[in-house]
């Protein structure tokens, strides 16, 4: 009826499906409960328990990410993590939480990568992780 350009309806939903599709394959699935399994995509390589809590090391696909993980959650306190793949800037997380601070993720390529995570005064590092 129209002689102008035809608007195709199929883009817009496309184009979601897609945006979704990638975000699986960056950030993982989505879980209903909040653990750290579900926080950091990749594989566990090193866990460091300290008395407070659990620094944790994930590592997939050219990328690493660590959480610090309260042993039980409570009352807000201060905690943090922070990565560093090596030749590279630290990247990290730090505030008042109950129970989790990070996920923190690094693109760290074929280098090795290290980890420091703290719970109220308590800490702990994995050292470089190759």
């Amino acid at each position: 009826m129209f002689g102008g350009a035809r608007s195709n309806n199929h883009t817009i939903p496309a184009l979601a499906v897609l945006t979704a599709a990638a975000g699986l394959l960056v950030f993982g699935p989505v879980s209903g409960q909040a653990d750290a399994a579900a926080a950091c995509a990749g594989r566990p390589v090193k866990t460091v328990g300290f008395g407070t809590g659990e620094l944790r090391l994930y590592k997939g696909n050219g990328y690493a990410c660590a959480v610090t993980e309260a042993r039980s959650p409570g009352p807000r306190r201060q905690m943090s993590v922070t990565i560093q793949a090596r030749g590279g800037a630290p990247a990290g997380d730090s505030g008042a939480y109950t129970q989790r601070a990070g996920p923190v993720t690094v693109h760290i390529g074929n280098r090795c990568v290290r980890a420091t995570g703290a719970i109220s005064g308590s800490s702990a590092e994995t050292g470089w992780v190759c």
